[in-house]
C-alpha cells in the first residue's frame, strides 16, 4: 500500500477490530482485494504466529510493562472497577497469555469471526456508492457467512461502594491517580448529558477540574479524562464503559486529596448544577470535537469512517452520525444536573492511586 501513496494500519478496542487504508481513489479496487483477502483466507504457519506473539509482546512491554504508570488510566482501572471478566480482564494481553496462544487457537478464532456477516465496510472519500458496491460484491460477495457464537453476557452488575487501590510503580517519578465512575447505556438520554458535562469537567485549561486542581489549589500539574478514555471517543464501543480520569499530582499529596477536590467540584454541581451558559458553551465545544474528529487530523477521513463503522455495528444505524448533535442539543441544565447525581458519586466511582516506589508519603 506504500507504494501506492497511502497508508494502512488497524488496531484492537474493547469491542472491536478495525483495519483501515488510505490510498488515492484509483487504488479503490486494490484495497478491495487487500481486504477481501484477509477475510478469505489468512495463512497462518507457526513461523508467521511466533513473529505476531513477538510483536504484540514487545508492543505491550513498550506501551505498559516499560512505562511508567503502565497505562493505569486506560488498561488497569477496568479491571479493578469491573466484575464480569469480560470487562475486567487485561484485555491488552499478558505476556504469558500471549506465549501460549497456538495455532488451532488463532484458526478458530479467525474461522469464527473474521467473516462477511460481522463485519462492516466503510468506504469514504472520491467515489462513488455504485463504484464501491460493484468492488464489495466482485472481491466480498463469494465469501461465505459462517455462524456466530452467541453474545456473551457483558452487563456489569451495579457498583454499591467505593474501590480504592494504591500501588507502587518503580518507573514514574511523580505520583497520578486515575479514578473512573461507571456510565450509563450509551445513546440515552443521561449519556448525552454526560457527554457535555465532560468539556465542562476536562475540556482544556478552562474547566472546572483544571482550574480546582491546578490553578486554584496548586495540587496538580494537570486533569485529564473522557469516555472510553486513552482508546476512542463515546460512541465507538458497545459494552459497560467507564469515565475516567487521571490527575497527575504534588508527591507530598495522595490520591485521595485529589479526590477531596474532585468530590467538591462535582458536589456543587450536583447541588447548584450548571448554567445556560455553560451548557451552551459545552454543545459549541462538543460539536467542535466532533466535527474535527470526523475530519480527521493525522489521518484524513478516519474519524468519519471509523465513527460509521461502529454506528453500524452498535447501532445498526450509520446514519446516525448525522442525527447525534441534534440529540444533544436537547440535553437541558436539568439533565445534567441529575445524570451528575445519579452517576458521578462515590459509591459509583473506583480509584487507583499509583505512586513512585519510596516517595511521597
Amino acid at each position: 500500500m506504500p507504494q501506492n501513496g497511502g497508508v494502512l494500519n488497524g488496531s484492537t478496542r474493547f469491542d472491536h477490530t478495525n483495519y483501515f487504508e488510505m490510498m488515492p481513489s484509483n487504488a479503490l479496487e486494490l484495497a478491495m482485494w487487500l481486504e477481501a483477502d484477509r477475510m478469505r483466507s489468512l495463512k497462518i504457519t507457526p513461523e508467521t504466529l511466533k513473529n505476531q506473539q513477538d510483536v504484540v509482546s514487545e508492543e505491550v512491554r513498550a506501551n505498559v510493562l516499560n512505562q511508567p504508570y503502565g497505562a493505569f488510566e486506560w488498561l488497569g482501572l477496568p479491571q479493578k472497577a469491573n466484575t464480569n471478566w469480560y470487562n475486567a480482564h487485561n484485555f491488552y494481553g499478558d505476556l504469558s497469555d500471549l506465549a501460549a496462544a497456538n495455532l488451532d487457537d488463532v484458526k478458530t478464532f479467525y474461522d469464527t469471526y473474521y467473516a462477511p456477516n460481522n463485519a462492516v465496510l466503510v468506504v469514504t472519500g472520491d467515489v462513488t456508492p455504485d463504484e464501491v458496491m460493484t468492488l464489495a460484491k466482485k472481491h466480498f460477495g463469494a465469501i461465505p457467512s459462517r455462524p456466530l457464537p452467541p453474545r456473551p453476557d457483558i452487563s456489569e452488575p451495579a457498583q454499591t461502594s467505593e474501590k480504592f487501590f494504591e500501588e507502587s510503580d518503580k518507573l514514574a517519578r511523580t505520583p497520578a491517580v486515575a479514578f473512573g465512575y461507571h456510565l450509563p447505556e450509551r445513546m440515552t438520554r443521561d449519556f448525552f448529558a454526560l457527554s457535555l458535562l465532560d468539556p465542562l469537567l476536562v475540556g482544556d485549561e478552562s474547566a472546572k477540574l483544571y482550574q480546582a486542581l491546578v490553578k486554584e489549589n496548586q495540587i496538580a500539574s494537570g486533569a485529564s479524562g473522557g469516555f472510553n478514555y486513552g482508546l476512542g471517543n463515546n460512541f465507538d464501543y458497545n459494552g459497560p464503559m467507564l469515565y475516567a480520569f487521571r490527575v497527575d499530582y504534588r508527591p507530598d499529596l495522595k490520591g485521595s486529596d485529589v479526590i477531596a477536590v474532585v468530590d467538591k467540584v462535582i458536589g456543587a454541581i450536583q447541588e447548584h448544577g450548571i448554567t445556560e451558559d455553560e451548557l451552551r458553551q459545552a454543545k459549541v465545544n462538543f460539536r467542535s470535537s466532533f466535527l474535527e474528529n470526523i475530519e480527521g487530523c493525522s489521518i484524513p477521513g478516519f474519524g468519519r469512517s471509523d465513527l460509521l463503522a461502529a454506528l453500524a455495528l452498535y447501532d445498526d444505524d450509520p446514519n446516525r452520525i448525522n442525527t447525534i448533535l441534534a440529540e444533544l442539543d436537547k440535553v437541558t441544565v436539568a439533565d445534567v444536573r441529575q445524570a451528575a447525581t445519579k452517576y458521578l458519586v462515590p459509591a459509583n466511582r473506583t480509584s487507583i492511586d499509583r505512586r513512585p516506589v519510596g516517595g511521597g508519603k
